[in-house]
């Protein structure tokens, strides 16, 4: 997956706010479990790709790269 449409979505979900590909966002502390699940579906409907919750662990949604690689698995 593309890293500047993870970046897009991110956006939302952290009021505007851009971070780098390496940010720490869960151990960092700007998006819990609950955003997880919010970040999850916003993705799924930018790609049209279905990510099984029961197969994504938070350290999956750590970083922007992160993200990008594990929507990418499910492609």
């Amino acid at each position: 997956m593309d890293l500047k449409l993870v970046h897009e979505v991110l956006k939302r979900h952290l009021k505007g706010r851009t971070v780098e590909d390496d940010t720490p966002l869960v151990s960092g502390g700007l998006i819990d479990s609950m955003a997880i699940v919010d970040l999850i579906v916003d993705l799924e409907d930018a790609v049209g790709v279905r990510i099984p919750a029961s197969e994504v662990q938070p350290d999956d949604f750590d970083t922007p790269r992160k993200i990008a690689q594990t929507v990418s698995r499910f492609r």
